[in-house]
Parts: C-alpha cells; sequence; structure tokens
C-alpha cells in the first residue's frame, strides 16, 4: 500500500458539492471530486470517458482512498457576482429567467476559503498509477487550479523530490503519510492537533459527502464516506 502526496494551498480555493444556482458554495476541505478534477487536469483527461485513450478511467481514479489533513482551515469568505445587465450600448445584454420577457442582471454569492493549505493523500495498490500521477503534477497538461479556474496554486501542488518534504509516492497507507509529513507553516501557526477528513465506510462515517464523480461529463455524483480524526502536529522544517 502506497500514498501519493499533494498540498493544496493558495489565496483562495473552493470546493463546493452543493451549488445550485446563484449560490455557489465550498465545503471546509477539498472535495473529491475537486481532487480527482484536477489530477484530470493535470493528465490531460477529457470530461468524457473514452476507451482505450490510454487515460486512467474515471472509476479508477475515484476508487483512491483519499484523506485530507487541515494545516490552515482558512477564513470563509463571500464575493457578490453579477452576470447581465445593460452596460453594453447599444446591445440587449442580460440572462433569460422563467416567467419573464425580458433579460435582467443576476446576482449571485460565491463563497471560498482565503489563505487555507491542506495536505492531501490519495492510498492505493496500485503504485504504478500513484507515480504515473505524481509525474503528471510534475507537467501538468492544463493549468492547475483550486476548485475554480480563477484561484491558482500559491505553492507547487506536486512535493519536491527530495526529503524532508518529498517525495510524493511514499510506501505508507494513508494515515501514516498525513501524519508524518512534516509541519512547514511555522510555529505561529501551529496546533497542537491537526483535523483529519478520511474516507470511510457507511458503519464506520461521520459524515455523507455528494462528491464520489461517476461522470465529469454528466456531471454525475455519489455519497462519499468520511470519518474524522485528528493526529498530533509533526515536527516543524
Amino acid at each position: 500500500m502506497s500514498t501519493l502526496l499533494l498540498r493544496l494551498a493558495g489565496p483562495m480555493q473552493s470546493w463546493g458539492t452543493q451549488s445550485r444556482f446563484t449560490r455557489r458554495d465550498t465545503g471546509a476541505e477539498p472535495s473529491k471530486s475537486g481532487v480527482i478534477g484536477l489530477l484530470c487536469a493535470a493528465l490531460g483527461k477529457l470530461r468524457e470517458e473514452r476507451p482505450g485513450d490510454g487515460w486512467p478511467e474515471l472509476r479508477e481514479l475515484a476508487s483512491l482512498r483519499m484523506g485530507v489533513r487541515v494545516d490552515r482551515p482558512g477564513t470563509l469568505a463571500m464575493d457578490y457576482h453579477t452576470a447581465g445587465g445593460t452596460h453594453r450600448r447599444g446591445d440587449v445584454y442580460g440572462v433569460a429567467t422563467i416567467g419573464d420577457k425580458e433579460l435582467r442582471t443576476v446576482p449571485s454569492r460565491r463563497y471560498y476559503l482565503a489563505d487555507a493549505d491542506f495536505l492531501v493523500g490519495l492510498e492505493s495498490e496500485r503504485e504504478d498509477l500513484l507515480h504515473r500521477l505524481d509525474a503528471a503534477l510534475a507537467r501538468p497538461r492544463w493549468p492547475l487550479s483550486l476548485g475554480r479556474k480563477a484561484f491558482v496554486p500559491g505553492v507547487p501542488v506536486r512535493l519536491p523530490d527530495e526529503p524532508p518534504l518529498g517525495p510524493g509516492v511514499r510506501p505508507l497507507s494513508l494515515e501514516e503519510a498525513l501524519a508524518s509529513y512534516p509541519w512547514t507553516l511555522g510555529d505561529d501557526d501551529a496546533l497542537p492537533l491537526l483535523r483529519l477528513v478520511l474516507d470511510a465506510t457507511p458503519e464506520t462515517a461521520d459524515a455523507v459527502r455528494r462528491d464520489w464523480p461517476l461522470s465529469f461529463d454528466a456531471r454525475d455524483f455519489a455519497l462519499r464516506y468520511v470519518r474524522f480524526a485528528q493526529t498530533p502536529r509533526p515536527e516543524v522544517v
């Protein structure tokens, strides 16, 4: 059993799983669909499944057991957006709504996490797959983002090759890899215990998330069971 570690940190990130219409939410930590989508971007894998295209199948990527260590939870913030309006001179510009003959401006509220820092682990018996994903993160085919295209990583997602922060693929279980990765944020941000969110079974779960990707093309997601745990803060490097 091996685990691939990656770091998701940046000025802004958003991991919505219940976004509807004019309200775009974010979870308190990266969603599984968001992390798998990031890996697909690194690989250059299209939304639609194409058997025999040479890329790992979505079901194979989704079956990786995922865990998140919350090094810095960040601050929940909200942006107020508008779509449509009449600012284009001579053009009719706006958004069509049901039961309304005229185009109008539609406001929306979009939530995100500011200055958050997460360590994500993906566990599998297929070490070759983990190494392939790690190599893709080193030379991503498409730009990587933290939940939205505009939210770019503030540090490299891929871990360096050399200890103590590397390598990314480690011959450890998910829990061992997350617990042993060094602390990098300094003493000012140090907490005695760090929160973990781990993939679980229905019998051991503390919560349920609808972020298990079945199809990105059809935007189809299944339930994912997670459990919460804590781990002592590792040594500072």
